[in-house]
C-alpha cells in the first residue's frame, strides 16, 4: 500500500497570531514577535506527516451561526489598520477545499449545530498571517471555520467534537487566537501577574481528562484573572481553543510555546 494514502492522526493546535502583519514589518523593540514567529515556523516539524488540509479557526470571523468557506480560490481580507502599505500587499494563494467545507457542515449539522457554506468569504488575518510562517509555499488547501457570534464556549466546545473525526483523515485542526487578549494589558506591567496566573490556569486545565477540560473551559469566566485576560464580550481570541479542544477527544493538551510579550505572558497548547 502507497504510504502516501495512509493518513497519520494530526494533533490539533491552538496558536497565537500576534498583531495585525507584525511578522512582516519592523517593530519597536526589534526582537517583540522573534520567538513566537520562530514557533510558528517550526510547527510543520511537528506534524507526523505533512496535512492534506488546515482547518482553522480564526478571532477575526464571527457570524450568527456557524460558518465555512467554500471557495476554490479564497482572497485575502486586510482587516487590520494603520499599518505599512507593503504589508496590504502580501499573499497567500492556497486553494479552497469545497469538498473538505461541505463535509464539516455535514458534520456540524449532524451534531445539531446550524451552519453555512460561504463561497465568497475570504482569509482573514488571523489564517493568513500565521499560516504564510508555518506552510509558507501555500501549496496545502484551506478551510477555514468561523466562530459563532454568541461566542457561547460550550457550543464551540461541541462543534470541535463533531469535527474531531477529520484529523483522522490527515486535516490539521488549527485555533488562531491569543491566550491573553486585552489591548488595554499589552505593555502595561500590572497586568503581567494576571495573565500570568490565566496562563497557568489554562496550562492545567488544557492537560486534563476530556471531561474536566470541558467543564473548565466551558466555565473559562471563573478562572483567575479570566476577565482581566479576555474582557466579557471580547474574548473572541480565546474561543478558537474551545473548537481545539473539543476536537483533541481524550488527548491531553501540553504547551508548546509560552514567553512574554509587551509584558503579558502568551502561550500555545498542543492536544495529541
Amino acid at each position: 500500500m502507497n504510504n502516501e494514502s495512509i493518513s497519520a492522526t494530526q494533533p490539533v493546535l491552538f496558536i497565537p497570531h500576534g498583531a495585525g502583519p507584525c511578522f512582516f514589518m519592523e517593530w519597536q523593540p526589534t526582537d517583540t514577535w522573534v520567538q513566537m514567529a520562530e514557533f510558528l515556523k517550526d510547527i510543520s516539524s511537528r506534524l507526523p506527516q505533512r496535512p492534506k488540509a488546515v482547518l482553522i479557526i480564526s478571532a477575526h470571523w464571527q457570524t450568527s451561526e456557524f460558518s465555512i468557506t467554500a471557495s476554490t480560490q479564497p482572497d485575502l481580507i486586510y482587516d487590520y489598520y494603520g499599518f505599512p502599505e507593503h504589508t496590504y500587499q502580501l499573499t497567500y494563494p492556497a486553494v479552497g477545499a469545497p469538498v473538505l467545507a461541505e463535509r464539516i457542515g455535514n458534520m456540524l449539522t449532524d451534531a445539531g449545530l446550524n451552519n453555512t457554506q460561504d463561497a465568497t468569504r475570504g482569509f482573514d488575518h488571523g489564517v493568513f498571517i500565521p499560516l504564510k510562517l508555518i506552510f509558507p509555499n501555500a501549496d496545502i488547501p484551506v478551510v477555514q471555520l468561523s466562530l459563532r457570534q454568541d461566542l457561547d464556549p460550550e457550543a464551540h466546545l461541541m462543534a470541535g467534537k463533531a469535527i474531531a473525526a477529520l484529523r483522522d483523515e490527515g486535516v490539521l485542526i488549527v485555533g488562531s487566537g491569543m491566550s491573553f487578549h486585552n489591548m488595554r494589558g499589552y505593555g502595561d506591567k500590572k497586568f503581567t501577574a494576571p495573565s500570568v496566573a490565566f496562563d497557568n490556569w489554562l496550562t492545567k486545565t488544557v492537560a486534563a481528562d476530556e471531561d474536566a477540560r470541558f467543564a473548565a473551559l466551558s466555565d473559562w469566566s471563573k478562572a483567575p484573572h479570566a476577565i482581566e485576560s479576555h474582557l466579557l464580550g471580547s474574548e473572541e481570541h480565546l474561543i478558537p481553543l474551545m473548537v481545539v479542544a473539543g476536537a483533541a477527544g481524550s488527548d491531553k493538551g501540553h504547551k508548546v510555546y509560552s514567553e512574554q510579550i509587551m509584558k503579558t505572558q502568551i502561550s500555545a497548547f498542543q492536544f495529541g
